[in-house]
């Protein structure tokens, strides 16, 4: 398998990190098989003399260094002998993967910023969030760095499989004039590929690589597989039916028409109470986001949610179709019977892209008696944005017009399968340059 190397935006981060004064050690979060570990390893090999991983889930007599002592300078020792890298101060980049199978690890990074800042340490835990709420942790508040990773996102597969035209959309963006028709539709071609094959590091590369679908679409089985093994590892075992039955679940919710969350569609009679630890670990492990109902779009947006009313979303569109059993050749086809999910696939991609470029997870918003709604709310210094997400190129529907009737928002933006224009209030971007809608915010 040709495995086509992908420029990861995260590095330039840790790179940041890196050069920062008061550094702290560094927590990557983010969800199974997006490819933490590998950004880290890439990082460390490109910007250190060494680089030295110690993964706590391969070798668990690690864990035994850091239950005799706290003290970081033993503790550097100790670690030599699990090692053939020097461990330098400044020199040597220092991973703890999988970090979360050992608290005493955890707690230790604590004494590290406090004793040792001198050493580079980086941590990763994919099922970091889901430990910490659920195992009785001393957490190192204050004293440690998180950054939050995604899998890759629409713009960094663009700039590994075609170059020339993730420039060329570079160079738009920010300007309010069209897109020249070859490089609409070029872009467009590549938004498609990458709906196929998403995010998932194995799967991205396999497409940009030639593999074809097949060996993509075999990527992603495999890694639905290792996932549902995740969640009968990682959790309680009254919970583990649970999880399968809400991710299960996940296609059909977001293919209602209203694409809220009911409980009902889980398994008939079910209530909140049963499921909400269930909905919770998913949220934790990263696997989905949980998109709450904002009753006015004010300052601060957490102020008016409605957290009893939510969507759930997940975290690649590529895994969203396979779940759906949607076969790859439905984005070049025409069938009417795709309408309705066509919509939720794309409203996925376009949370996903938001959530990358650090706007936090947004909310929705309907008009009592569900008149009228809006897809996303995203706050943007002391402005709500709008956004609006059509999956095609048919943009009727009255809600948009009754937001701006109701609030006269400065700005109202609206994804869609047309080409960029500026109308009063409203902007129209193609959905493919969702990961470039921060251009026009500045």
């Amino acid at each position: 398998m040709s495995m086509e190397f992908i420029e990861r935006d995260i590095t330039q981060k840790l790179l940041a990190w890196k050069n920062e004064h008061d550094r702290k050690p560094l927590i990557v979060r983010g969800a199974r098989q997006i490819g933490k570990s590998w950004a880290v390893e890439d990082f460390g090999k490109r910007y250190y003399e060494h680089f030295a991983v110690f993964n706590f889930d391969r070798r668990r007599e690690l864990a035994e260094v850091f239950e005799k002592t706290k003290d970081p300078l033993r503790i550097i020792h100790e670690l030599t002998f699990f090692t053939e890298v020097p461990l330098l101060p400044e020199k040597t980049l220092i991973f703890f993967d999988e970090i979360q199978e050992c608290k005493e690890a955890l707690n230790a990074l604590k004494y590290f910023c406090e004793d040792a800042p001198e050493y580079h340490i980086i941590a990763a835990g994919s099922l970091l969030g889901v430990a910490i709420n659920e195992g009785n942790y001393s957490f190192p508040v204050g004293k440690v760095t998180f950054l939050q990773m995604y899998p890759v996102s629409f713009k960094e597969y663009l700039r590994a499989a075609d170059s020339i035209l993730f420039g060329q959309l570079t160079e738009f963006a920010g300007k309010l004039e069209p897109l020249p028709t070859i490089v609409f539709n070029r872009a467009e071609e590549q938004y498609h590929a990458y709906q196929v094959c998403g995010g998932l590091p194995l799967s991205a590369r396999s497409m940009i690589g030639g593999n074809g679908i097949e060996t993509v679409e075999k990527v992603l089985e495999d890694n639905l597989m290792a996932y549902e093994i995740d969640f009968s590892k990682h959790t309680l075992q009254a919970d583990i039916p649970r999880i399968h039955a809400i991710w299960k679940s996940t296609p059909e919710q977001l293919s209602r028409e209203n694409n809220k969350f009911v409980y009902r569609v889980v398994r008939e009679g079910a209530r909140a109470r049963e499921y909400e630890n269930a909905l919770q670990w998913l949220v934790d492990s990263g696997m989905i986001y949980q998109v709450k109902l904002c009753e006015k779009p004010e300052l601060p947006l957490s102020f008016y949610e409605n957290s009893s009313a939510f969507k759930v979303y997940m975290l690649d569109i590529a895994l969203l179709r396979k779940l759906a059993k949607l076969p790859a050749e439905i984005f070049v086809s025409s069938s009417n019977l795709f309408t309705e999910f066509k919509g939720a696939l794309a409203e996925n991609f376009v949370l996903t892209s938001l959530l990358a470029q650090g706007f936090g997870v947004p909310n929705y918003w309907t008009l009592q008696g569900n008149k009228a709604e809006v897809d996303f709310l995203v706050a943007n210094g002391l402005t709500v944005i709008p956004i609006e997400v059509k999956s095609d190129r048919r943009i009727s529907g009255k809600s948009f017009a009754e937001y701006d009737k109701k609030y006269h928002p400065s700005l109202r933006i609206r994804f869609s399968m047309n080409n960029i224009k500026k109308d009063g209030n409203l902007l129209n971007l193609p959905i493919f340059m969702a990961d470039w809608v921060g251009s026009y915010l500045n």
